[in-house]
């Protein structure tokens, strides 16, 4: 199922999007990120209530070491199976989850089965949240809400964009944790999304690579919103979890740049494949992984070296050459270098791209790499107003690249004036608003909800519960195998059901 030795698996995205009312620094976040949730959910038809998201199947507090932790002894933050207060969380017709996170509007997207997946869904949230801020600004009496895909407000908060990778439960954990740390520390001079000023807080002035680095604090962990670690341990596999687990990555930066998005999603995935298989062939731990991370982060020169426990000595790029090398060579050894499958293909010839052109010129990644675009973009200004890294104008500037709205974001400017390299067209972003992925059970999901919504009782990453007309008690269906609910496996049976009740009966009879 989890699709080994290609980018291919299952996987996504949960971005965490900034939210700020322009002259009012003490608006309540929660409040606002539900009006946000609340905005799109009621334009649409989509049911925001108590019993909306099934918590049934949630263990936030499960540890991937082998332990899970007493309710008592845990953060609040970490209680993420607990129901929102503000009633804000649905399930949408494209199978993604929209919520309030703590105090940010989230968009989890569907579950996918591609890098290019990925980004088409998760730009697919960036219009939901517009068409949401949209519709608040036109609201009589209602506060304007602007909404910035980003990881930080610049003054010392910080707020996630995760991922999720399907992996083999037999996998030792403590495989996974011996490779991924020095691949997560070096990915960040491909993914990151860029930042003015140094530290939590930015308290020193100057530009760094990543958005996130400064807010990682451990190696290993179960926090995700406090002592942040490189790799977080919650072990909550919405799936079969004597065969699977789920990778929840919480160290990467919200990118807008579709071929960093892909890079993000796909370097990961092959790097997974070569875990799972004991295919690795060298060691890289490196000696002190935290404070490594943030010096690559705080060097936009790349010349920042790494200290493996081997004794030797690498920048971040030599270090992620040789993980792609070892990537190519897994590929070949296996026949998959022949371009056979698109998708691993893509991703293995835009890194070794990338790479290359950031060992000789980073500028020349400005295209394709967030942080590389937001550079050249503030040494435009530096260079046109004589301007420190310490002015304001700076941060400001910043801020105002993530903002969502294509009107004042300057990303979005940059992506009118053709100056950023586009992987999905518009029509498919539009298209996955509504639509969710067909090889998934995202797909069922997403079409019992444009169906049967009004006999939706509560939905989740692994269920659908059906109050259905006649019967006393509420009806779940699980779906803890992320490759079934597909169009494939149930689009006949969704198609020839006009109501939930021949629906259940039809489901019943095929799994008989």
């Amino acid at each position: 199922m989890v699709m080994s030795m290609t980018v291919r698996r299952v996987m996504g995205i949960e971005t965490e999007y900034g939210i700020s009312v322009p002259g009012d620094p003490t608006a309540n976040p929660m409040i606002l990120s539900g009006h946000v949730v609340n905005a799109y959910a009621s334009s649409h038809g989509v049911r925001s209530g108590r019993a909306s998201w099934d918590y049934a199947d949630e263990a936030p507090l499960r540890d991937a070491r082998g332990f899970e932790v007493g309710r008592g002894a845990a953060d609040p933050s970490q209680l993420t199976d607990i129901e929102d207060p503000t009633l804000a969380n649905v399930v949408l017709t494209n199978g993604a989850r929209l919520y309030v996170d703590h105090a940010h509007p989230e968009y989890s997207s569907p579950e996918v089965t591609t890098p290019r997946g990925a980004i088409t869904w998760d730009r697919a949230g960036e219009l939901i949240m517009l068409e949401s801020v949209r519709r608040l600004s036109g609201i009589p009496g209602q506060p304007g809400v602007n909404l910035y895909k980003n990881n930080t407000d610049g003054k010392g908060a910080s707020y996630g964009t995760h991922e999720n990778y399907i992996m083999r439960r037999e996998t030792p954990f403590s495989e996974v944790v011996r490779h991924l740390v020095p691949f997560f520390v070096a990915r960040q001079v491909m993914v990151g999304a860029g930042r003015v000023g140094i530290g939590q807080d930015s308290r020193n002035p100057g530009f760094q690579v990543s958005q996130r680095a400064d807010f990682f604090e451990v190696e290993v962990g179960l926090e995700t919103t406090l002592k942040r670690p490189i790799i977080n341990t919650r072990d909550e596999p919405h799936a079969v979890a004597d065969l699977y687990r789920r990778l929840h990555v919480i160290i990467g930066d919200a990118n807008q740049c579709d071929v960093a998005n892909l890079l993000k999603l796909g370097t990961t995935s092959v790097v997974l494949a070569m875990i799972e298989d004991g295919a690795m062939p060298q060691d890289l731990t490196l000696v002190k992984p935290v404070a490594t991370l943030h010096a690559i982060s705080h060097d936009p020169t790349l010349r920042a070296q790494v200290t493996l426990r081997d004794g030797r000595h690498l920048t971040a790029l030599e270090l992620l050459w040789a993980y792609h090398d070892a990537a190519a060579a897994y590929l070949a050894d296996r026949g998959l270098d022949s371009g056979d499958d698109p998708d691993t293909t893509e991703v293995m010839t835009l890194w070794a791209d990338v790479l290359t052109r950031l060992g000789t010129d980073p500028m020349s990644c400005a295209r394709d790499l967030d942080w590389v675009a937001k550079l050249q973009l503030l040494e435009g200004y530096r260079d046109r107003d004589n301007l420190g890294w310490d002015d304001p104008r700076l941060s400001a500037i910043d801020i105002q690249w993530s903002d969502i709205r294509p009107e004042k974001g300057l990303f979005h400017r940059l992506l009118e004036r053709g100056r950023v390299t586009q992987l999905v067209d518009e029509v498919a972003v539009k298209a996955a608003v509504t639509e969710p992925p067909e090889d998934t059970r995202a797909w069922f999901r997403g079409k019992c909800l444009e169906k049967f919504a009004p006999q939706i009782a509560a939905a989740s990453w692994d269920s659908v519960i059906f109050d259905v007309p006649g019967r006393h008690a509420l009806q779940r269906v699980p779906m803890l195998e992320p490759l079934r609910g597909t169009k494939a496996h149930v689009g006949e049976i969704m198609d020839r059901s006009p109501d939930v009740t021949t629906l259940l009966r039809e489901l019943d009879a095929a799994s008989g």
